[in-house]
């Protein structure tokens, strides 16, 4: 599983993005949260309030109960606003 991380989400991550696998309970994009943000304080951080996150499946868009699976690209980034 490929995770990307966009702007204060990469900041707080220290990266920009990685390879894990994950255990085989996670399988949602929530799941795959709760993992993460078990993974140190700089996940923690980023992932406080997932209300502040947007995140994309294989470049669409996906909410909290979107499914995962190895394999798959997932990015994570803040709202963004046009103007």
């Amino acid at each position: 599983m490929k995770l990307l991380y966009f702007a204060w989400v990469r900041q707080r991550i220290g990266r920009a993005e990685e390879q894990i696998s994950p255990p085989a309970s996670v399988t949602t994009v929530g799941g795959l949260i709760d993992y993460l943000r078990g993974r140190g304080p700089g996940y923690e951080a980023a992932f406080e309030n997932v209300k502040l996150i947007r995140c994309a499946v294989n470049q669409d868009h996906a909410g909290l109960e979107a499914g995962v699976k190895a394999g798959d690209e997932i990015a994570f980034f803040p709202p963004v606003t046009g103007g």
